[in-house]
């Protein structure tokens, strides 16, 4: 099979992904109904918001001729991996530029060894360059140090203006499903496209698991890229991060072991868990009315 048929079928679009009910007490008490959109069921290899943001970007790929994927992320970088295994199944080189050059000398972590083993090439960076990989000129030295000048260049987190438009099917999907529909977020991305696709009276809701306060503006310029000004309802309830990006206190990972245990659902920790914890903190201040229902995307697996 060629590579360009292959990815035809890996990439076609896919059926909506389910959406089920669970009864969670700390929902109940506050009369507020939690559903759980599965994404982490959507693809095999890329599931939930990486299938969606990174497919349109590997079809132009494909469509455009390149033999190599590059892009972005931090040490357990959930992107990384997901690239590195889009590559693997379409035959496409890829190449990681990874924040902190410290790491260079060091063994491998799981996430980073996955993606070696899937093939990728992974280049160090130090972090002050990594930090303005946004500025052309750095960008461009960046690539070429790595040897992916000519590659085809995928934004960390997959967040830019294509993903947005494979986001916004995910809101589509859950048009008329709730109330409030809520996703973990990293880069916006997920979250810029998916208020896109809701329907007139639905809010979106995103859960920042860094600290900073930045991504209200990275959201806006995404969708002023992709759609060409403000797109959905949306905003972002901050404080949820558990002291930064990949931390997982005890109380957070016993609260993802219980919801686990009760529902039959794995937790993605990094993401997911934060989101879960995060409404049902909003449930109990009233964040949502009495009778009504909040969806939450599951965007990964553990």
């Amino acid at each position: 099979m060629s590579r360009f048929v292959e990815s035809d079928v890996l990439l076609r679009e896919r059926p909506p992904s389910p959406v089920a009910e669970v009864r969670e007490p700390r929902f109940e008490r506050c009369g507020v109904r939690l559903l759980l959109k599965r994404d982490d069921l959507v693809h095999p290899e890329l599931p939930g918001n990486k299938w969606r943001k990174l497919a349109p970007n590997l079809r132009a790929a494909v469509a455009g001729g390149h033999r190599e994927l590059v892009t972005f992320g931090g040490a357990y970088s959930n992107h990384l991996r997901a690239t590195a295994a889009a590559g693997r199944l379409l035959g496409l080189g890829t190449v990681g530029v990874v924040r902190g050059d410290e790491l260079a000398g060091r063994p491998l972590n799981d996430s980073l060894a996955r993606c070696a083993a899937d093939g990728m090439r992974l280049h160090f960076v130090s972090r002050s360059d990594y930090r303005r990989k946004a500025e052309p000129a750095v960008l461009a030295r960046l690539l070429g140090d790595a040897g992916a000048a000519a590659a085809y260049a995928v934004p960390e987190g997959g967040s830019n203006a294509l993903a947005l438009e494979g986001c916004a099917a995910l809101g589509r999907e859950l048009r008329g499903v709730s109330d409030a529909v809520a996703v973990a977020c990293g880069t916006g991305g997920t979250l810029a496209g998916m208020a896109a696709g809701l329907g007139p009276g639905q809010r979106a809701i995103g859960v920042p698991v860094l600290a900073g306060g930045f991504l209200g503006g990275e959201i806006r310029s995404l969708q002023q890229q992709a759609f060409g000004g403000p797109a959905g309802n949306w905003s972002l309830a901050e404080g949820f991060d558990h002291g930064g990006y990949a931390r997982v206190p005890a109380a957070l990972e016993a609260f993802a072991a219980g919801f686990e245990e009760r529902h039959g659902v794995p937790v993605e920790r990094i993401y997911v868990a934060k989101l879960l914890w995060a409404l049902a903190e909003l449930a109990e201040r009233g964040e949502f009315p009495r009778g009504s229902a909040v969806t939450a995307v599951v965007t990964g697996r553990p």
